[in-house]
């Protein structure tokens, strides 16, 4: 006999008798159908009683129950076997499950997977991208401008251009997260004693982990300053060097961090002795004043004798004689251009210079250096910062080398500073003579240390700040300085 088509039973339905398994019957007498209908309608009455239970085995209307179990194996030859009705429900059961299943391993996964990281690590090894999933990052400190730049925080026109610059300061942002957290490292292992190429060499390294250093799309903006006592700025350790760091020592730390050419150019000074405090408090007072200062439409010599005037308030007492805190007039802070640290403008650090304004939409990099020496610095030591000329156009080379170097330079650094350490970490070797040919050339601009008298201290603080359409942001500022 043959099995009749699946049928699916709907709650509270009765399913009604097969035409074709009566038809193919024809030597079942009249009275055993009957016999076989009466039966079929009892079960269909019991199977209404207990409808509902869902996956229960439904009998196959018009085949006797004593002719159920032979019947396929007697017709396997002539037709496959077709499934029940209740074998039916049974799978669509089993997928539903299976499906539940699935999810809930999904879940179970989920759940049992690392979750998202909220802290950094010591040191540090996680993406900042990972600790903000949101993409958001933390804002820096606002500061208002003056009196007669107020009307901008009520400004609607000026509200809705700084909404408009949102995704650039956001990744900007993360550049100063990257700062922050790579500073706090720093502070914690610049302690007496440590090499100043493994401080180093550990600095950038967490840098380039925590920014996720991509080529010229996000990495380090330039290498990383250590420079001691009277040296002021642009000195890090070349090949070889094992300078190491002192109990008596006044270290520049540094560094900066950029995605897509947005620079954060931030510094700090290190002083184990106690006695070097006055120091450091009138210059970060002094660039803290000059950040109240600044904004737009102000003139950068005004700028330049407000910081003066709080750093030459302070004095020093050093081996029983008193040193009075002078600004280095030669050196300034900058505006800051896309893959250019040193945008065009100068920001002096004492009274007098250009009468050139700020400008909304600028960054600026407010630094200052206050010595106990002469406060003027001289080129000095052994060159181990460069940067290609942003401004140079083709130049021909005679040495393959020279243009060899050149290519690795513009592949890997751009117009982004570079030290010597950079390109032994490239693989790079014997290339001074052709990195001369590049500087003779005027492609590439040697920056030596910068130094006062010997025997002085120089101090450093330096933070990026951004004039909005409506205040200004310190970008860089942290809980540290």
């Amino acid at each position: 006999m043959v099995d009749a088509a699946p049928t699916l039973v709907e709650e509270g339905s009765a399913p009604e008798p097969s035409v074709e398994a009566e038809a193919a019957a024809p030597e079942q007498s009249k009275s055993a159908k009957r016999r076989a209908k009466k039966k079929a309608a009892a079960e269909n009455a019991a199977a209404n009683d207990g409808a509902g239970a869902e996956g229960a085995e439904v009998p196959q209307p018009g085949t006797p129950p004593e002719e159920e179990e032979g019947a396929g194996a007697a017709d396997s030859d002539e037709e496959p076997e077709t499934p029940s009705v209740g074998d039916v429900v049974t799978k669509k059961k089993k997928k539903k499950n299976k499906k539940k299943k699935a999810g809930a391993s999904a879940g179970a996964g989920a759940g049992e997977g690392a979750a998202a990281p909220t802290e950094q690590t010591d040191p540090p090894s996680i993406p900042v991208r990972l600790l903000f999933p949101s993409g958001v990052y933390p804002e820096g400190e606002w500061q208002s401008y003056k009196e007669d730049q107020l009307w901008r925080e009520t400004s609607e026109e000026k509200r809705a251009l700084e909404r408009l610059e949102k995704d650039v300061i956001n990744e900007v942002r993360q550049a100063a997260e990257v700062h922050r957290q790579a500073r706090k490292y720093v502070q914690s292992i610049a302690k007496p004693g440590i090499l100043l190429s493994d401080m180093c060499e550990k600095l950038e390294n967490s840098v380039r982990l925590m920014i996720e250093e991509r080529g010229l799309a996000a990495g380090i903006a330039f290498p990383t300053g250590c420079s001691l006592n009277h040296v002021a700025a642009h000195y890090t350790p070349n090949a070889g060097d094992k300078t190491v760091l002192g109990y008596d020592d006044v270290m520049k730390v540094d560094f900066g961090t950029q995605i897509n050419g947005r620079i954060i150019d931030c510094a700090f000074t290190v002083a184990h002795n106690p006695r070097y405090a006055p120091l450091l408090d009138a210059v970060r007072a002094a660039t803290d004043a000059g950040i109240r200062a600044a904004g737009v439409d102000v003139r950068l010599c005004d700028i330049g004798a407000e910081v003066q005037e709080v750093m030459e308030s302070y004095e020093v007492e050093l081996d029983g004689r008193t040193f009075p805190v002078r600004a280095v007039r030669n050196l300034n802070g900058h505006s800051i251009s896309p893959y250019r640290i040193h945008g065009g403008k100068s920001v002096p650090i004492v009274k007098g210079g250009e009468a050139t304004r700020m400008e909304e939409g600028e960054f600026f990099a407010i630094e200052t250096f206050g010595s106990t020496g002469k406060g003027y610095v001289r080129e000095d030591l052994e060159v181990s910062h460069y940067m290609k000329n942003f401004d140079v156009g083709h130049v021909p080379l005679r040495l393959p080398r020279a243009k060899a170097l050149l290519a690795t330079i513009d592949r890997n650094f751009g117009t982004l500073a570079f030290c010597r350490r950079y390109l032994d970490r490239l693989g790079e070797e014997k290339y001074l003579m052709a990195l001369k040919n590049l500087c003779d050339a005027g492609v590439i601009d040697p920056y030596p240390p910068l130094v006062d008298n010997k025997g002085s201290y120089v101090a450093q603080y330096e933070h990026t700040i951004y004039l909005h359409p409506t205040r200004k942001e310190v970008l860089s500022r942290g809980d540290d300085y």
